[in-house]
């Protein structure tokens, strides 16, 4: 087996040339067992085998850079540094990453997982490179869909002034996570070789300029050529720009991406090696659904159907069927989404309303202001984007939504600890950075039936509001309490006393949970279901301070700037009026014990095993209680 003499980066330039393409199939058999018993990014890493091994035996690695955007395409480049080992253990707690990890290898130089970085941390590389004196070659990989980023184009834009070599690779499947869509995917479907003009390169300009002459031939020739591709070739934006095209090229003929790799190395300035692949290939399923296995759960081999096939629903069916009836009820709602109408739930929604369905590509940025747009304009804009990407928006959402306050509905998925994904994708940040927003509310739904009632209440409300919800299997308990939505109100579940458990989101379920072990030490604890992040339900807040001398804030969010710290912050306030009668009771000031996640990034494993390893399960809390209800038990 050709694979088994891959045991570190280089070692793939022993292999004969007409090997090549047996390696590629053991690297494609490989990839589909091992990822069909751990899941993983099937689609993207198959399109991508015969490219990454054209830039490891183009390329001297660790040396020489490669810097894949979002990273989705790497497992081939793992398997080529010698960590085939490590699949065993794939995006499991203390296993390898399923994306670039500089602590996990030399050969990875750049962190990545989110979408357009790759282009901006490569023109950062080079210019490193160039002021140290060094004179090794840098490559970045982008794909089509990572393209429809601005930040790409912001890159581009700065690497056109270069200078000196840097290679930036086009991995143009015609996908994103799904079907690509708007104006760069229509171009870079019409663009044709570009060999006919690249005749004219660097040494003809080099050899011209300095003499009498010359720089008045430079200027004419370039004129000629500029004019020649407007010709014959569709567009030419990049050469355009100041960036030399090369290409298309096969992504899945090795020698003719090799040769390409050397002419662009040759080029004094930024080179972009446009390269076609197929997404999936090799593997039937994948070939027909793409989108399918971009992120694919454990399956059967030999049909491609999960081996554990989901029987409830998730958070994310209940709200693509939550937004059809919306649709339905109501013509002024209409969606958005960043190149994910599958991930969000919404491809249901654009089947049935295709003119209010807006993908947008991977532009959250845009995503925002274009809802502001819609909102400003009299519709009900819904925007569905993953907590760890929406953050992206950060601006748009704060000076674009919020400043005006205009009535957009974000639909923040996949909030809290998402798994397996790792540091990049976990959604730990929303109800710091939503909160802080003036005019900007906060719900988080204890279970699927509060998700629905959540998004009704939101289409009556005048103002920026944001629903965060996890990811995976629905929460099905507590449907017999369904308190009408009241604006700032939370819900009371259990009223006792002692400890008042007031718990956000997802973690009410975990509230529950802590509840009955207190009971066993007899201790009757109120469970609350915060609903309202913000604004912050302060008359609750006051009136368990009667009877309630520990207050018990849960939330599946980092700690700095959650919802615990505005407990705090607002029992600080008060603290002058503790100590004032309350009927025949006195009120005091309540401990105040913070439960979420520590100021730190929390790495890829099963969800369960994250949440104990950051203090945030039943068994954790509980022991944390005792330790203040009963310290001298220590």
């Amino acid at each position: 087996m050709l694979l088994e003499k891959i045991e570190q980066a280089n070692d793939i330039k022993q292999i004969a040339e007409s090997d090549y393409g047996v390696l590629a199939q053991e690297i494609r058999e490989f990839l589909i067992r091992s990822i069909s018993e751990t899941g993983g990014h099937l689609g993207s890493n198959l399109g991508a085998v015969e490219l990454t091994m054209a830039l490891h035996l183009f390329l001297n690695l660790p040396e020489d850079k490669i810097i894949w955007d979002v990273g989705h395409q790497s497992y081939t480049h793992k398997i080529l540094t010698g960590r085939r080992d490590g699949f065993v253990n794939l995006r499991k707690f203390g296993g390898m990453s399923g994306f670039p990890k500089r602590k996990e290898s030399e050969c990875d130089c750049f962190d990545t997982g989110h979408s357009s970085t790759s282009i901006s941390a490569g023109l950062g590389m080079v210019k490193a490179r160039d002021i140290q004196g060094g004179r090794n070659t840098i490559v970045s990989v982008i794909g089509d869909g990572s393209l429809t980023g601005g930040m790409a184009y912001e890159a581009l834009n700065n690497a056109s002034r270069l200078e000196t070599n840097f290679i930036v690779v086009l991995n143009d499947n015609n996908m994103s996570i799904s079907e690509n869509v708007g104006g760069v995917s229509k171009y870079l479907n019409n663009i044709r070789t570009a060999d006919m003009y690249l005749d004219l390169k660097e040494g003809v300009y080099k050899s011209l300029l300095g003499k009498s002459y010359g720089d008045k031939v430079v200027s004419q020739i370039r004129r000629a050529k500029s004019s020649f591709k407007q010709l014959v070739v569709p567009g030419m934006f990049f050469e355009d720009m100041g960036i030399t095209y090369l290409g298309p090229v096969d992504g899945h003929n090795i020698p003719a991406m090799v040769r390409l790799l050397g002419e662009a190395r040759k080029i004094r300035g930024a080179v972009l090696l446009h390269v076609i692949t197929q997404k999936g290939k090799g593997y039937a399923p994948a070939e027909r659904h793409p989108a399918r296995f971009h992120g694919a759960e454990p399956f059967d081999i030999e049909t491609g159907i999960p081996s554990k096939p989901h029987n409830k629903a998730n958070y994310t069916d209940i709200f693509s069927t939550v937004m059809c009836k919306l649709g339905q009820r109501e013509e002024q709602v209409v969606a958005i989404t960043a190149a994910m109408p599958d991930g969000t739930g919404l491809k249901r929604f654009r089947n049935m309303y295709p003119d209010r369905f807006f993908d947008v590509g991977i532009a959250e940025e845009h995503a925002v202001t274009f809802a502001a747009g819609l909102a400003a304009g009299g519709l009900k804009p819904i925007v569905a984007i993953y907590s760890s990407f929406l953050q992206r928006a950060y601006d748009q959402i704060l000076h674009d939504v919020c400043l005006q306050n205009l009535p957009v509905i974000f639909a923040v998925d996949r909030a809290g600890l998402v798994g397996s994904d790792g540091e990049t994708h976990q959604g730990i940040f929303d109800l710091s950075y939503l909160s802080s927003i003036p005019n900007m509310s906060v719900i988080a739904p204890k279970n699927g039936w509060e998700l629905e009632a959540a998004f009704r209440y939101a289409m009556e409300y005048e103002g920026p509001i944001a629903i965060r919800y996890p990811r995976g299997q629905a929460y099905t308990g507590l449907k017999e309490y369904q308190a009408p939505f009241v604006h700032g109100k939370s819900e009371v579940l259990f009223r006792g006393g002692e400890v008042a458990l007031l718990a956000v989101g997802s973690m009410v379920e975990t509230a529950c949970q802590v509840r009955e072990l207190l009971l066993e030490k007899g201790i009757n604890a109120s469970v609350v279901n915060v609903r309202f992040v913000k604004p912050l339900d302060t008359d609750m807040l006051e009136e368990l301070a009667i009877d309630h001398p520990l207050y018990v804030t849960m939330e599946e969010n980092v700690l700095r700037g959650g919802f615990g710290e505005a407990v705090g912050r607002y029992l600080h306030q008060v603290e002058e009026r503790t100590g004032r009668q309350v009927g025949s009771r006195v009120l005091k000031r309540p401990k105040l014990l913070c439960i979420g996640i520590p100021d730190m990034y929390v790495e890829h494993g099963n969800v369960d095993i994250l949440k104990r390893e950051v203090g945030i399960d039943k068994d954790g809390i509980f022991v944390k209680i005792c330790n203040i209800l009963w310290p001298e038990n220590g």
